[in-house]
C-alpha cells in the first residue's frame, strides 16, 4: 500500500503533468484564435482587391463615354460646362484609390480599409510606406497598435472643417527602428486644452482614447511611443526594434 508521502508525490507529479497540458491548450487555443482572424482578415482582403477590380472595369468602360462628353462640350466652347465635367470625373477617380500593398497581409488589410473609411469622409491622404514585416510583434498586437493610430486620427480629422482633414501615414525604417507615424492635421493644439491626452469620450479631438494602450504595446517590445505636434499636425509615432 502506497505511503501518504507516495501519494502526494504522485499528486504533484500528476499536477505538473496537468498544469503542462492546460498550459498547451491555452497556447493552442491562441494560435487557432489568429489563424481564424488571419482567414477573416485574408477573406475581406480578397473583397477589396475583387472591388477594385471591379471598379477599374466600370471605369474603363465609361472612360470613352466621358471622352465624347468633354469633347462635345469644347466643341460649343462650353468652358464651364467642360470644367464642371471633369471635376466630377476627378471626383470619381478620388474615391477609387489605388490598393496599398505593403508586403505585410495584416498591414494591407488594416491600411486599406482604414484609408477607404477615412477619404469616404472627406479626408486628404498621404502616405509613405515601406514593406516592411514587423516580425517581432504579435499579429494581436500589432493589429491593436495600428487600428488604434489610424482611428484616432480618422475620428480626430472628423472634427475639423472640410478642406482641411488631412492625414499623413508613413512607414518606414528610422535608426533600427520599424516605425509606424500617423499625423492629422489640427486647428488648435490639442495639447493646450488637453495637456495629458486624457481619455474622455466627451472629449471632442478624441486623442486620449487609446494612447495608453498604444504605449503599453510598444514598450513591451522594448519600443517607444511618441506623441508631439508639429506644423499644425498632431503626431504619434510608434518605434519598434528590428
Amino acid at each position: 500500500m502506497k505511503s501518504q508521502k507516495q501519494w502526494k508525490n504522485q499528486y504533484d507529479t500528476l499536477q505538473a503533468e496537468y498544469e503542462k497540458i492546460y498550459t498547451k491548450k491555452l497556447e493552442l487555443e491562441y494560435a487557432y484564435n489568429q489563424l481564424l482572424e488571419q482567414q477573416k482578415q485574408f477573406r475581406s482582403q480578397e473583397e477589396e482587391i475583387r472591388t477594385l477590380h471591379e471598379s477599374t472595369r466600370r471605369l474603363k468602360h465609361d472612360m470613352k463615354n466621358h471622352i465624347m462628353v468633354l469633347s462635345s462640350y469644347l466643341a460649343v466652347e462650353d468652358y464651364k460646362g467642360a470644367r464642371e465635367y471633369s471635376s466630377e470625373i476627378l471626383d470619381q477617380l478620388n474615391v477609387m484609390n489605388s490598393y496599398v500593398e505593403t508586403g505585410n497581409e495584416l498591414m494591407n488589410h488594416i491600411i486599406n480599409e482604414k484609408l477607404q473609411s477615412a477619404r469616404e469622409q472627406g479626408v486628404q491622404i498621404k502616405a509613405e510606406i515601406e514593406n516592411l514585416a514587423f516580425e517581432k510583434m504579435k499579429s494581436i498586437d500589432f493589429s491593436a497598435l495600428l487600428n488604434n493610430m489610424l482611428d484616432n486620427a480618422v475620428e480626430a480629422c472628423q472634427k475639423e472643417k472640410k478642406g482641411r482633414r488631412e492625414l499623413h501615414l508613413i512607414v518606414s525604417v528610422k535608426r533600427g527602428y520599424e516605425t509606424i507615424c500617423v499625423k492629422n492635421r489640427i486647428e488648435k493644439s490639442v495639447f493646450g486644452r488637453n495637456p495629458e491626452l486624457k481619455s474622455e469620450k466627451t472629449d471632442l479631438s478624441s486623442h486620449g482614447i487609446g494612447i495608453s494602450r498604444m504605449r503599453e504595446i510598444t514598450e513591451s517590445y522594448q519600443g517607444m511611443l511618441d506623441v508631439y505636434e508639429a506644423d499644425n499636425f498632431f503626431c504619434v509615432c510608434a518605434y519598434i526594434p528590428k
